[in-house]
């Protein structure tokens, strides 16, 4: 179930104080990047890895401070969302950095490019969110609490975080 605020759309992630822009990479996490957010994260990360593949975000170039995990999961026809976080000190008004789970969901999107899925991915909103998902990301619901991001908005989210990725 993805329960995360999109705070802002950037092209990178930004610091909330300063303003200053931060490029950032994706990578694999291992299980020693997930070592330290057993206790302050919401999720059970380490789960994760028997479902899927986790990813972290950070600051380019320092790629020992996660800024926010994602787990995916091949559908074979789509890629589908099944957690994402932001790490606790970028979340709430105190927040350090803005723009990682918009940068995140679209490398969900990104990984469904390459997949050859034309961008789809799939996750499960908590309700009291899916309207922010319809206006924040371009979400469209298929039940409830099931959502997707077509190829459009996928393409949107893409193109603003990774500009050197052809489509």
């Amino acid at each position: 179930m993805v329960n995360i605020e999109i705070d802002r759309l950037t092209n990178s992630i930004i610091n909330a104080v300063t303003g200053d822009v931060f490029d950032t990479d994706v990578l694999i996490a291992n299980s020693q990047d997930l070592k330290i957010t057993q206790k302050e994260w919401h999720f059970d990360w380490q789960k994760e890895f028997s479902k899927g593949k986790v990813y972290k975000l950070v600051i380019a170039g320092n790629p020992n401070i996660v800024q926010g995990l994602l787990s995916l999961i091949d559908q074979k026809d789509h890629t589908y969302v099944s957690l994402v976080e932001n790490a606790p000190y970028n979340i709430g008004a105190n927040k350090i950095y803005e723009g990682v789970a918009g940068n995140l969901f679209a490398f969900a999107c990104k990984v469904a490019f390459e997949q050859g899925y034309e961008g789809y991915i799939s996750f499960h909103a908590k309700t009291e969110l899916v309207e922010h998902y319809m206006k924040s990301l371009g979400a469209k619901r298929i039940n409830a609490q099931l959502m997707y991001i077509d190829t459009r908005e996928a393409t949107i989210l893409v193109n603003r975080y990774f500009k050197n990725f052809e489509i």
